[in-house]
């Protein structure tokens, strides 16, 4: 695995949210980010979301943790703009040091195995804490993702 440790300045990604638990995910009937997704693309929203920065990949962003991996936290299917319309949610990239983890396959099994190497990787050094603030994920192309997970 090829993880790389980087200092990313703070962005802001437009677009849809839902609050859901990794616990919810897990049953068909209440997981919500599939479906949140599934709104995303079926709108075209990465072409129609005003203010989008040109070369924006599309973004789903971790946000408003109640803890830690077990506790509510909130999903934003979006892209970066550069000035931020009220017909979408905002989220603010918090600028800090992130670990990046790269994910490759057909999506979204490659996004689920990278977040399972991820839980991992975090369980194996607990001495690398993570922030708990935004962590996103960079969909760089149709089977090639990057994990961004903030670290302190």
């Amino acid at each position: 695995m090829d993880l790389q440790q980087q200092h990313v300045e703070s962005f802001t990604v437009s677009g849809l949210r839902v609050r859901t638990t990794n616990a919810a995910e897990h049953k068909a009937e209440s997981a919500k980010i599939g479906p949140m997704w599934g709104e995303f693309f079926g709108r075209n929203l990465a072409q129609a979301i005003p203010g989008k920065q040109p070369e924006s990949p599309i973004y789903g962003v971790y946000s408003a943790y109640e803890s830690d991996a077990s506790g509510a936290f909130d999903v934003t299917a979006g892209v970066a703009v550069v000035d931020p319309q009220s017909d979408f949610e905002t989220i603010r990239i918090e600028s800090g040091e992130y670990l990046v983890f790269q994910g490759q396959g057909a999506l979204p099994a490659a996004v689920i195995a990278t977040w399972g190497r991820i839980w991992k990787h975090f369980e194996a050094n607990p001495q690398i804490q993570r922030r708990y603030a935004t962590d996103f994920e960079a969909y760089l192309g149709p089977e090639s993702v990057a994990i961004y997970i903030g670290i302190r």
